[in-house]
């Protein structure tokens, strides 16, 4: 039989579309933006009048249709066969399950401003199936979640459970889209978060063969740092259609994306690392359930920035938990680039005086304040007692606290609590520490707490929130510095360890906010990380990178504003008395594409460097109602050298209103333009530049709806405020 639609159903900028195989009872998901629907066009048929199917079609020994259906819930359990057609090893997505999940039903539930469209799926083994898509009313993407059911009477291991599953891709081509087609999906490494990849589907061998048989291409990351190798995001774009269909997981250990296809369509999948790729099983027993990680998902008329602007903004409903002190978006110091590892009581009292009344509100101790006075001891290899140095600090921690709060600022401190060094004497509590094949894991100079374990969490009660609250601190950053890998002994799965572990991590985020409701919580893991929407929901800021003083600062910040919000971006801006003033404003600027970090030598800036600094705060005070909420995009030519950037880049941020807008923007080594023109969204209105931030006499001007930039000449920057008259 045909396949044919099944239901349908508008929620605003969105439609969401069920189809099926009304024999088979098989049922596929997609997403379209509304305003595209009606531009959808009809499939060709069989291929009946291409040579290479002749044979095919006679003998009937291959489908070789243009359309099936891509089930919009890929499950392998472990006692079903695997898929052939050369695909072990590299995907779970199409085993041949000789009982497959069938369509039972589907609902639509109304909880005030959210709507619900909830799939039943059965299969006659007696598991089921629930796929849920949510929608609350003006936004922009969905939440999609799976979830597998037991109740039979025996236990059942998943190998594969996808987050959510995308297919018929792309509806605006007639035949399998060629050369129209491309994949994004943002790289990242340490010190070098976000670079967009986009390719041809071509590039990655992702046509359709002769035959029918699939191909895919599966990519993601394993381990306890979610964002390594790849952010947990995929994208599909019909260049010629101008519309993208996108993801992003809510997922803070191993996790998978899959394109796959096997006709015309293209289908877009994810969630957690399979069995191949993350070393995950999972047991379900009789009468459970097990929840896949949830999936942000969405489908834009438009460019990038629009996609990830659709997804990041389900990021904001977390922001209404956070701190009042947050609200205002204050601009924080963290003392890790003044001292590197060796603050002091001293040491702070100074820095703290030397920001007195300057507009900062945060001092952050960084990681040091507990090494031990023993030869080979540094920072990152005696971790995990949390002693504070007797001689850094002779009168406690919260003598230290106390003395920073005494000149107007909240002190904060680091922690990096789920990892300890081999100079802690916890280094051999063996029995509370995270093991594979018998032994603890060790990486380097670090092993990892078992969160899964309730001494564990008694502990670091003691040794962090205890510590907090005795301390009168305000503020935490929680850093996070070695991946421990695919996982642990403890359950079916090494993979299913890993992901047990980090649900008790993520219950200690929510512990500590529990304790000390207005604590500030900065999420860090060796800078980016953990930028992904589960960690950074936990915090009310994220490290951006570990980036501190480098050239590529302005390029890391704009990839990441893609994928997490800038509110929540904490940027370095360190600065040194022998910055000019072109360095101290490239700096400064780089900043105002998220939250101001503040470091480095600021007690030994003259006057006129400090007028500087000052001017920018004041300015970034006036861009934080922007900064909180907006919509940014990026202009300029591709930088492909971060280490050794050319060219220029902006971004332009316009309020949720459409009545302000903020622009920054920088440039690199040469070439670029004398004069930077960055076009100003439309309006009736004029725009006027309302303060601005740089280093050079030539203002920024506005023309014909254009903002004007002298670009003054190599590694430049500068912010800029605009309002409509």
């Amino acid at each position: 039989m045909p396949i044919t639609e099944l239901s349908s159903f508008t929620l605003g900028p969105l439609t969401l579309f069920y189809h099926w195989d009304e024999a088979t009872r098989l049922v596929s998901f997609s997403l379209l933006p509304t305003a595209a629907v009606g531009r959808r066009v009809p499939h060709r048929g069989l291929l009946d009048d291409t040579p290479e199917y002749a044979g095919v079609k006679q003998n009937n020994w291959l489908y070789y249709g243009q359309s099936h259906v891509d089930p919009l819930i890929h499950c392998k359990l472990e006692h079903h066969p695997y898929s052939s057609g050369f695909s072990q090893g590299r995907s779970l997505h199409a085993h041949p399950s000789p009982h497959p999940a069938r369509y039972a039903r589907q609902e639509v539930l109304k909880d005030g401003a959210t709507t619900r469209v909830i799939t039943h799926l059965a299969s006659d083994e007696g598991y089921r199936w629930r796929h849920g898509v949510s929608w609350r009313a003006d936004d922009p993407a969905v939440e999609v979640e799976t979830v597998f059911e037991n109740p039979t009477g025996a236990p059942v291991t998943l190998e594969l459970l996808s987050s959510f599953a995308l297919g018929r891709i792309s509806p605006f081509a007639a035949d399998d889209a060629p050369d129209r087609l491309i994949l994004h999906r943002a790289r990242s490494f340490w010190s070098s978060e976000g670079r967009l990849e986009s390719l041809p589907l071509e590039t990655l061998h992702l046509e359709r063969s002769w035959a029918a048989l699939g191909v895919a291409e599966r990519f993601g990351q394993v381990g306890s740092m979610p964002v390594r190798g790849f952010f947990p995001f995929s994208a599909i774009e019909d260049r010629e259609a101008r519309v993208f269909w996108g993801a992003q997981l809510a997922c803070a250990g191993s996790w998978q994306m899959e394109i796959h296809r096997f006709d015309d369509n293209v289908n877009l999948s994810g969630g957690l690392a399979d069995h191949e790729l993350g070393h995950w099983k999972k047991t379900v027993q009789p009468g459970e359930t097990f929840t896949a990680p949830r999936a942000i998902v969405s489908a834009v008329e438009g460019d990038m920035d629009d996609l990830c602007h659709a997804l990041t903004r389900l990021q904001e409903r977390p922001l209404k938990q956070l701190p009042a002190v947050e609200k205002d978006l204050p601009v924080v110091c963290n003392e890790w680039c003044t001292s590197w590892g060796k603050p002091s009581h001293l040491g702070l009292v100074r820095l703290a005086r030397r920001l007195k009344d300057t507009g900062v509100r945060y001092l952050v101790i960084d990681s040091g304040w507990y090494v031990p006075e023993q030869e080979g001891a540094y920072w990152g290899n005696c971790h995990g007692d949390w002693t504070p140095n007797a001689r850094l600090f002779p009168h406690g921690l919260k003598a230290a606290a106390d003395a920073i709060r005494a000149e107007g600022l909240i002190p904060g401190l680091w922690f990096e609590l789920e990892t300890l060094g081999p100079l802690s004497d916890a280094w051999n509590r063996t029995d509370h520490l995270l093991q594979r094949n018998g032994l603890p894991i060790q990486v380097g100079e670090r092993r990892f707490w078992d969160f899964r374990d309730p001494w564990v969490i008694d502990y670091l009660t003691g040794k962090v929130i205890d510590q907090l609250k005795s301390g009168g601190f305000g503020y935490v950053k929680v850093d996070y510095n070695e991946t421990l890998g695919i996982g642990a002994d403890g359950t079916e799965s090494q993979g299913e360890t890993l992901r047990q572990h980090l649900e008790g991590v993520r219950g200690f985020f929510r512990k500590m906010r529990e304790a000390l409701p207005n604590l500030v919580i900065e999420v860090c893991s060796s800078g980016g990380h953990r930028l992904e929407p589960s960690m950074v929901e936990l915090g009310s800021m994220a490290s951006f990178s570990d980036a501190h003083e480098c050239l590529e600062i302005p390029i890391i910040a704009a990839n990441v504003q893609r994928h997490i919000l800038p509110c929540q971006s904490q940027i370095w801006a360190v600065l040194r008395p022998y910055d000019d003033a072109h360095r101290l404003v490239y700096s400064l600027a780089a900043a105002f594409l998220g939250r101001l970090c503040l470091s480095g030598d600021l007690f030994d800036l003259t006057d006129a460097q400090w007028t500087i600094v000052k001017k920018a705060q004041a300015l970034y005070t006036q861009a934080a109602p922007l900064i909180r909420h907006g919509k940014s995009r990026r202009l300029g030519p591709t930088v492909t050298s971060y280490r050794h950037p050319k060219g220029w880049q902006a971004v332009c941020r316009l309020s949720d209103d459409e009545s302000s807008a903020l622009v920054v923007a920088h440039t690199f080594a040469k070439p670029f333009p004398k004069l930077l023109e960055i076009p100003l969204p439309p309006t009736q209105a004029t725009w006027t530049p309302d303060g601005a931030l740089t280093s050079g006499r030539a203002a920024p001007s506005v023309r014909d709806g254009t903002l004007r930039i002298p670009s003054g000449g190599e590694f430049r920057g500068m912010a800029v405020i605009l309002r409509k008259r």
